[in-house]
């Protein structure tokens, strides 16, 4: 899978390291390059992760990744990064940019998160959710790149013979053409919140089974 690099220069080193973090995986390979969209749209491109970040306005999520499934297989993805809360305040750190960025790439490769409670300790993943991305105000693990767990579920999801594709792990199946939403309106139903209410998982039905998975972690 290839990552579109539309990201501004704030955002580029931590999507190179996302890129070289998940491309460690012995069964994907996960490259930048060129984008071929506007930031603000962040169109999905089938057979792509189109990646963006832009200033999404205060609407309550700091990163979202939208997922398009036909079937049992993912068809292409989009990252979106808001910069209304990654350029000031308790967000605006190279740890939170690249743990959130690592994250959100990992569920378009159909990963799903390793625990959900932010107030946990940290496993020493990006798909566990925590308060303290890089691990210094608990003195714990950072989460800022996949673990040895991660790339084990890659190398069962990928594990097949048919190359077209990947099952979805994390909930159930169904890849539209259209442009996924910046507004929870259209993201479908909710089919999981964290206990803390700061992570959501979303499901569209497009019909004939197709459909769009987003992953949100809210912002506090």
């Amino acid at each position: 899978m290839k990552l579109g690099d539309n990201v501004s220069a704030a955002w580029d080193t931590h999507l190179g390291a996302a890129s070289a973090d998940w491309s460690v995986s012995s069964v994907l390979d996960a490259p930048v390059v060129a984008g071929k969209t506007n930031a603000k749209n962040c169109r999905p491109v089938n057979g792509r992760v189109e990646v963006c970040d832009s200033k999404y306005g205060n609407n309550g999520w700091l990163g979202i990744a939208q997922v398009w499934v036909s079937g049992q297989h993912i068809a292409q993805g989009t990252v979106k990064l808001n910069d209304t809360y990654f350029n000031a305040g308790k967000y605006n750190t190279p740890a939170w940019r690249r743990f959130v960025v690592c994250q959100e790439v990992g569920h378009t490769f159909g990963l799903d998160h390793q625990d959900e409670t932010f107030d946990n300790p940290n496993l020493g993943t990006c798909m566990d959710y925590t308060d303290d991305p890089d691990g210094t105000a608990k003195a714990q693990l950072g989460n800022l790149l996949p673990n040895a767990h991660d790339f084990e579920e890659l190398a069962v999801i990928y594990g097949h013979a048919d190359a077209s594709g990947t099952a979805l792990a994390a909930a159930g199946a169904s890849s539209g053409a259209e442009i996924g939403s910046d507004d929870p309106s259209g993201w479908g139903r909710e089919v999981r919140r964290s206990s803390d209410g700061r992570g959501s998982a979303y499901h569209r039905d497009l019909g004939r089974g197709q459909g769009i998975f987003t992953f949100v972690i809210w912002a506090r």
